[in-house]
């Protein structure tokens, strides 16, 4: 695929999921009717202060603008914004929202959020997420994880650290212990708001193996600017190695 200059111009982050290219084309097209428009405004403020000057007009006219001229170009940007939305942001949404894939074919983990950490949680080799409970919360059990039940024994948690494999579709139930936070992976063109009481799915393909930082895109106290989590995007053997060595951890009086 050609790069479009201004996705260059832009900075993105690298395009490390199946669905960036969608959404990195549309963000070029807006900054590019933004940029357009710019231009048109600047160019017609630098005209109107030049053919309205006051050695031209000492008279001060207040009927405005009498062609029908600006008419057709306020109608021009409207249809453009209508086919940037109808053609080009609502099919890359509706795409993602209807072609959400299945969790047996899919690394399925829960994201929860709060004040100011990520506390990840994986089903385990059973792929069953144990039983949490409000009661078990604590320093050390941040999730209120309830090991005495059957399907929590082998269940994985870290904090601040997501790891996924590559080339495989990512489910992360996200959720929120406290505020409304946000969850954000800028090179998966992932960003979804993690809301108290108000479970969220959100997924992604990942095309690109590295390691990144967890943002937190949304102000959510006074040690927002230290909710940093980092998630790695790994071959297949190594996100399983990962999950055996963590798995005995768990072993580990």
């Amino acid at each position: 695929m050609i790069p479009d200059p201004m996705l260059e111009w832009l900075g993105l982050p690298v395009a490390g999921s199946a669905h960036a290219a969608d959404v990195d084309r549309v963000m070029a097209l807006v900054h590019w009717l933004m940029l357009v428009l710019f231009v048109g405004w600047s160019l017609f403020f630098a005209y109107v202060l030049v053919r309205f000057r006051r050695k031209a007009h000492p008279a001060a006219s207040h009927h405005g603008l009498r062609g029908r001229w600006s008419s057709w170009i306020e109608g021009g940007v409207l249809a453009a914004e209508v086919v940037l939305l109808a053609f080009f942001s609502i099919p890359v949404w509706s795409s993602r929202v209807d072609a959400f894939p299945s969790e047996r074919a899919s690394t399925v983990v829960r994201v929860v959020a709060e004040q100011f950490a990520w506390n990840v949680h994986y089903p385990g080799p059973d792929g069953r997420f144990g039983r949490t409970d409000i009661t078990l919360i604590g320093p050390a059990n941040p999730l209120g994880l309830d090991r005495s039940d059957p399907a929590a024994r082998d269940d994985i948690t870290t904090i601040n650290q997501l790891n996924v494999p590559v080339n495989r579709p990512v489910i992360v139930h996200l959720s929120s212990k406290d505020m409304v936070h946000s969850f954000t992976l800028p090179q998966m063109r992932v960003k979804q708001d993690a809301i108290p009481g108000v479970p969220q799915p959100v997924w992604f393909t990942p095309t690109e193996t590295g390691e990144w930082e967890i943002a937190c895109s949304q102000l959510c106290g006074l040690g927002h600017y230290r909710m940093r989590g980092f998630y790695a995007v790994q071959r297949q053997a190594d996100f399983d190695a990962w999950l055996v060595s963590e798995a005995a951890l768990l072993a580990e009086p």
